[in-house]
């Protein structure tokens, strides 16, 4: 069987390989990325593709009749038409649980930057504030504890399960709407509540939901309003899950405290984003799932569902 890899730097970067993936298939090309015009041309009549964030559409699938497997170095499966692939056949798998801890991680990261505001005071140490300070203590007094405080989690899955256990760690209290509630894990510390309850008493909202209709710009105007002046946004879920004017409107209005955001509804953000200029907004390019931990883990979980595949034993198969 044939197999091309149309998109391998996202995950294999500088510093991993797929060699091992040529034991696989009778032939294996790999290119490091594919621009939209080529990606017919590249897969050709190959039974099997692997890709991160290729968009695979119906035109693709119908131009390519021999691919029979679709292998995704990624958890979210939207950059690919799955009822076209049901319709012919097609499997696609995912990766599921791979990044958890690195987007928990990150998830914290933000927030440390903006209650113990690291960053800050780094920078005014290195431009020789504290050498010229007349106290011994030199601190912002905005610096807060996250002991205490309410962080509200949209959505309850693995990852969000991991940034509620890390949130308890640090004696915060924990809100959660979901879909599904989790009984078992509701204690003197979590609790599963509506959205309007979440978005009133959370301190701190952290997005952690799949991109469906229901979630598109579930953060907007009128969500925004029902938050408590002065909240922060943490989102390293989707960026199409918040209106991203709005958003803008609420840092630069300071009915947000400040946002992290790991995510933009375009990628590459687009140079005129209202979020690029907004007041106490942090903007990392998409790299909460980046880790080298995580992408090795990655790269293990789509070796193993392509030779499930060929084996004739597909697993995490998002196409049924």
């Amino acid at each position: 069987m044939k197999l091309v890899v149309l998109d391998s730097y996202a995950a294999v970067s500088t510093d991993l390989s797929l060699s091992n993936f040529h034991a696989l298939c009778d032939e294996m090309t790999v290119y490091d990325r594919t621009p939209a015009d080529k990606i017919v041309e590249r897969i050709g009549d190959a039974e099997m593709i692997l890709i991160n964030k290729t968009i695979i559409t119906r035109a693709v699938m119908e131009s390519c009749p021999n691919l029979k497997y679709i292998g995704l170095f990624a958890t979210g499966y939207n950059v690919v038409d799955i009822e076209c692939a049901k319709e012919r056949g097609i499997v696609v798998s995912n990766a599921p649980a791979y990044s958890t801890n690195g987007v928990a991680q990150l998830t914290f990261a933000f927030l440390l930057h903006f209650f113990s505001l690291v960053t800050k005071h780094n920078d005014e140490v290195h431009h020789g504030a504290w050498c010229e300070s007349e106290d011994f203590c030199f601190y912002d007094p905005r610096i807060r504890e996250l002991a205490g405080k309410t962080i509200g989690l949209i959505g309850f899955g693995n990852i969000a399960k991991k940034v509620a256990q890390i949130a308890q760690a640090f004696d915060m209290n924990v809100l959660v709407y979901s879909r599904t509630v989790y009984p078992q894990y509701e204690s003197d510390t979590l609790h599963f509540v509506s959205l309007d309850t979440l978005l009133k008493e959370s301190d701190v909202i952290s997005l952690h939901c799949p991109l469906f209709k229901e979630t598109t710009r579930l953060i907007n105007s009128q969500t925004i309003a029902k938050m408590k002046k002065g909240a922060l946004l943490i989102n390293t879920a989707r960026g199409g899950a918040i209106d991203e004017q709005a958003v803008a409107d609420a840092l630069n209005s300071g009915h947000l405290a400040g946002a992290g955001l790991d995510v933009a509804t375009v990628e590459p953000i687009n140079e005129d984003s209202p979020l690029l200029t907004a007041k106490n907004c942090v903007i990392t390019p998409h790299i909460a799932w980046a880790c080298k931990e995580s992408r090795e883990r990655l790269i293990d979980i789509v070796y193993e569902n392509t030779e499930a595949f060929i084996n004739g034993t597909p697993k995490n198969n998002v196409a049924v």
